[in-house]
């Protein structure tokens, strides 16, 4: 295992991909399901994400960390995606499998449905306020984080926050989210 912050100019490229996608790859992944509600899509996306990435390194000129980096790739790869004419005519159906310790039947029903029709929600948001809430609550970067991914101000962050939470809830009542 290498220290990708500190080894960077001694690995070779081969190297430093595998780290980055045993390091990376989850959060990734989880960042473009968020995105694209569709296992294989985002599988795709993250292979995708990963050629690029191995095709850059040797320009990565390390004015950022890796995680930043790869993260930018992916939601610019998402967005790609999510432009693409074909895309735009099919109807999504977010898939929720999350795994459970032993709750009851009911419990599990619950929060699946409750998880299920967040994430809907979540997906039907303008992009600008979705990738915030996605970065945020399910990356849990903080908003100095978020802004230098996505290179907006970090005002800008705080306000498609505040903006985006309050459109949910408008949509599930006064819960806090």
């Amino acid at each position: 295992m290498i220290d990708l912050e500190a080894d960077y100019s001694e690995a070779s490229s081969d190297e430093i991909l595998n780290q980055l996608m045993e390091d990376y790859a989850t959060d990734l992944k989880r960042i473009a399901f968020l995105y694209v509600n569709d296992l294989s899509e985002c599988e795709d996306i993250i292979q995708e994400v990963f050629i690029s990435c191995y095709q850059k390194l040797p320009s990565f000129r390390h004015e950022c960390s890796y995680k930043t980096w790869l993260i930018r790739i992916t939601i610019n790869k998402c967005k790609d995606y999510k432009k693409r004419w074909s895309i735009k005519k099919l109807i999504y159906k977010p898939i929720i499998s999350t795994v459970y310790t032993a709750p009851s039947a009911e419990e599990q029903f619950m929060y699946e449905q409750k998880s299920k029709t967040m994430i809907e929600q979540i997906a039907k948001l303008p992009a600008k306020y979705k990738e915030v809430l996605i970065l945020y609550y399910y990356q849990q970067l903080t908003m100095t984080e978020i802004s230098e991914i996505l290179n907006i101000n970090i005002n800008t962050i705080k306000s498609r926050l505040l903006r985006g939470k309050k459109m949910l809830q408008n949509k599930f009542g006064k819960e806090s989210y």
